[in-house]
């Protein structure tokens, strides 16, 4: 799916500290605690629970924090419909894995497993 280059830009200039707030309020009401949240944010990153604090302190935005991310090698299984987009087909690849991360929160918060949102099965 193609998404407008001020659509991506808009993406790339977003704060995880201003959204990561947002993903553990919503994990939370579903019952899911934050040491799983990071297990998942880890997971897709390579962030331990201490650099994702860092970048929260920081206050990076999202360009900043895939830039220095090790992406898991399985991200690419991660599909489905996020924000009304179809994760595995948007182009770009900054805004693909934004739409990563909120994928998996969203399937954390949905309940599902997690040897099944970390890809593991």
């Amino acid at each position: 799916m193609k998404t407008s280059t001020s659509h991506d830009e808009r993406i790339a200039k977003i704060t995880f500290a201003s959204v990561y707030p947002h993903y553990l309020e919503k994990v939370e009401k579903k019952g899911r605690t934050k040491d799983e949240l990071n297990l998942v944010i880890g997971w897709l990153t390579g962030f331990d629970n201490r650099m994702i604090q860092e970048l929260i302190n920081a206050k990076v935005n999202f360009e900043i924090f895939f830039s220095r991310a090790t992406l898991n090698p399985n991200a690419q299984l991660i599909t489905g419909v996020i924000c009304g987009y179809r994760v595995e087909e948007i182009a770009n690849p900054l805004t693909r894995q934004v739409r990563y991360l909120d994928k998996l929160v969203d399937e954390l918060a949905k309940g599902k497993k997690m040897e099944k949102i970390l890809r593991t099965t």
